[in-house]
């Protein structure tokens, strides 16, 4: 007796089945029929629960297996049957059975599924040789091809002159295309994913991924990280979970006249804020941006503790020509660490390599920066450097030197060489008074002399110290000697404002600017350290 159209499909208690593949007596087990859970790709279940209607069948993809069947049943075991809705055969092209070994649920894989074909199956309880009625029916589609991608960009083609350099954004276009197989059906394109870096796993709901328009196309804007060869990898994933990739290779000149401004992070031109968001990971904010949204992050797991900003104290102004474009480096003190790390700012603020040790200078000076011997108690590693500060180039280089207050005294590190290797150590206070004061290095002005900020955390006063540049090139810290002198503004208290920073000049008017963050963690940015203007609530 052949098995009837609608009773096949209608989830009723049909009690023989085609050829007598699935002929046994239809009775009571359990509650009457197994719980359909679902139709999942192969044996790890992962879209365990994907059971759709007739007119919205689920996508399965390719599995090593084939798909698996799962229902939810009373009993020594169940029996499966699948037709193929495409074809619209009146016999199963597949039965099977698997037993629950005690456990409340029974399930099998399906092998040999056409791709592009739908399917659409039920099950029977069994207890022994007994069956139950049968199970409502749970409606699936195949697709097993891989969806495929092609990338263009006409600011940095794949061969040619690029019209764009290095460090800027460039415009690329990203179309997928999901194969249709013969006599059958595609899931469609999910999501596309792109990336200069190894994509690794992930799904549509990863941070990298973006919807495409109705034609697959997806145009996105992205920053070349690196001069010479670069290569953009793109993922393509369908509906059915199916991925599918390309690689963009191209080159990118650099740029002759690149943007520079000390303080400047990202490679734009304009200094930049660096402040913690709420899950630890670095927040790198133009300062010309009027707003508090990041040009770039530097996730947690890149800190020097990998797991969070929170508690390291970053320092940046000024770069090392000799080894890269003028971006700022970073410079990285974790609390109470023996250890200060350099990071080397090659790839626009990406921070893609790893973060290399400072050692701390064995060789002293004297108040007239002549060498002497070392103070006693000086110590070898950097775990009483409660502050640090980058002030600037003390030379006509780019590299900045260093500030501490160690033991509540200022302490300069100076003549730095390659990679920040600081050379000399220079105690410019001796009698403890620094101790309770932040640091805040606002950088060069127009004439090229340089300052340093501090605020006394115990009254909320901000004091501006000047180092003045000689005549002969070298600069005049006398007038760091007082902590409480050079009173420039009041209300800074660590109540109201728990961070201060500088990001250098601005505005333009060739003098440095202030910024801090409230207690309620919004940015507000100042004119030196008066007209305060809000930028917005911080991440």
């Amino acid at each position: 007796m052949k098995h009837v159209h609608l009773r096949r499909f209608g989830g009723v208690a049909a009690a023989t089945v085609a050829a007598g593949l699935l002929a046994t007596p239809t009775v009571a087990v359990a509650d009457a029929g197994p719980a359909v859970l679902g139709t999942s790709q192969g044996v790890d279940a992962q879209h365990l629960g994907a059971c759709g209607p007739a007119g919205d069948p689920a996508w399965i993809g390719r599995s090593v297996n084939g798909p698996a069947l799962n229902v939810k049943v009373a009993g020594t075991g169940a029996r499966f049957g699948v037709w193929d809705v495409t074809t619209g055969a009146e016999d199963p092209v597949f039965t099977g059975e698997a037993q629950t070994n005690g456990a409340p649920q029974a399930g099998l894989t399906v092998p040999g599924l056409l791709d592009g074909h739908s399917y659409a199956w039920h099950a029977w309880a069994l207890q022994g040789a007994q069956a139950s009625a049968p199970s409502a029916d749970c409606h699936f589609t195949v697709d097993t091809t891989s969806p495929t991608a092609t990338v263009s960009s006409a600011d940095f083609p794949a061969s040619g002159t690029a019209p764009k350099f290095a460090g800027q954004f460039g415009t690329f276009v990203v179309k997928a295309t999901d194969p249709v197989p013969a006599g059958g059906e595609s899931s469609g394109i999910a999501c596309i994913r792109y990336g200069w870096g190894n994509l690794g796993v992930g799904g549509c709901d990863s941070p990298d991924a973006v919807v495409p328009e109705d034609d697959g196309t997806a145009t996105v804007s992205l920053r070349v990280l690196n001069w010479g060869t670069n290569t953009l990898n793109v993922q393509v994933i369908d509906d059915a979970g199916n991925v599918g990739g390309a690689g963009y290779t191209f080159y990118a000149p650099s740029n002759p006249n690149p943007p520079k401004a000390p303080g400047d992070v990202d490679g734009d031109g304009v200094p930049d804020v660096l402040l913690p968001d709420a899950a630890g990971n670095l927040q790198i904010i133009s300062s010309g941006s009027g707003d508090t949204t990041p040009s770039a992050v530097i996730r947690a797991v890149q800190s020097p503790n990998q797991t969070s900003w929170s508690n390291v104290q970053v320092a940046h102004r000024g770069w090392d020509a000799n080894m890269h474009a003028p971006m700022d480096d970073l410079l990285m003190h974790p609390s109470g660490s023996p250890a200060l790390y350099f990071y080397n700012n090659q790839d626009y603020a990406s921070f893609t390599g790893y973060p290399s040790a400072i050692s701390r200078p064995s060789a002293c000076q004297n108040a007239a920066g002549t060498a002497a011997a070392c103070p006693a108690g000086f110590a070898t590693d950097w775990h009483k450097a409660d502050q640090i500060a980058l002030i600037g180039s003390l030379d006509s280089r780019m590299v900045s030197s260093l500030m501490t207050v160690e033991d509540g005294n200022l302490w300069l590190f100076a003549n730095p060489g390659f990679s920040y290797r600081l050379r000399t150590a220079r105690q410019l206070t001796t009698d403890g008074a620094w101790a309770g004061y932040d640091l805040v290095a606002p950088g060069p002005d127009a004439a090229g002399n340089l300052a340093l900020w501090a605020r006394d955390r115990a009254t909320g006063e901000l004091h501006a110290y000047p180092i003045a540049k000689k005549a002969d090139g070298t600069f005049d810290f006398s007038a760091l000697a007082d902590p409480k002198a050079g009173v420039v503004a009041s209300g800074f208290t660590v109540d109201k404002y728990p961070t201060l920073g500088s990001s250098g000049d601005v505005d333009g008017d060739g003098k440095p600017d202030l910024w801090a963050v409230t207690a309620d963690r919004h940015l507000v940015y100042y004119s030196g350290w008066s007209d305060p203007s809000g930028a917005g609530a911080l991440k």
